[in-house]
């Protein structure tokens, strides 16, 4: 394999082996976002949680960790969600933004007979796909959706551990808010989450202006 790689770019002239090169760097560099979108992001630690707390009392304290329980693969959802979509818009930004400067400079040294034209070809080839990808995806919405909920739900259940007193007099008030709370969290996400999500005919449409 190393030969053959040797030997292409010994063979071909600087623009075939800048189009290897760009080719290469492109898959590598793709890696971290195929590897978050297909493995599983653990959770972290939470500290103490509410078996551990003061404020309830047993009974209390089930009911909440039964809930917790409900909510927990829900959690697990956004995590991994959140990094695949965070991977692939850092992974935009990579390209397109030098992506955006290289093409100018290239055009002016296109001519013929050479590999000029197959490199701005897979230059702006790569880009399009890009940008037809992270406007049809929503590739940065769904990101801010996902990290943002899973985030409003932890400030949620720190609050509830440590000034429960904020959601009501009583525990059972406490408690209440808490659930309704949590719920409205998670109804925002899943409906940013459709919203994010494109029809096809929104997709054919980025398609057709890139």
């Amino acid at each position: 394999m190393l030969k053959a790689v040797e030997t292409l770019m010994l063979a071909g002239d600087r623009w075939d082996q800048a189009t290897f090169a760009y080719t290469a760097f492109a898959l590598i560099t793709l890696f971290p976002t195929l590897r978050a979108a297909f493995k599983k992001v653990r959770l972290h630690t939470n500290g103490c949680s509410f078996k551990d707390s003061l404020h309830f009392g047993d009974e209390e304290k089930v009911q909440l960790q039964q809930h917790y329980s409900r909510i927990h693969g829900t959690l697990v959802f956004w995590k991994n969600a959140a990094e695949k979509y965070r991977s692939f818009h850092y992974y935009c930004l990579l390209w397109t933004i030098p992506i955006s400067v290289l093409i100018p400079i290239v055009t002016q040294a296109i001519s013929d007979g050479n590999g000029s034209k197959l490199f701005l070809t897979v230059v702006s080839s790569h880009a399009a796909v890009l940008l037809g990808l992270h406007k049809g995806l929503k590739i940065e919405n769904n990101f801010q959706a996902f990290r943002h909920g899973e985030s409003e739900f932890y400030d949620l259940y720190r609050r509830v551990l440590d000034t429960p007193e904020e959601f009501g007099d009583s525990k059972r008030e406490q408690m209440t808010a808490y659930f309704k709370q949590a719920e409205l969290i998670r109804r925002h996400v899943r409906n940013a989450e459709t919203d994010n999500f494109p029809s096809l005919e929104e997709a054919t449409e980025e398609a057709k202006k890139d």
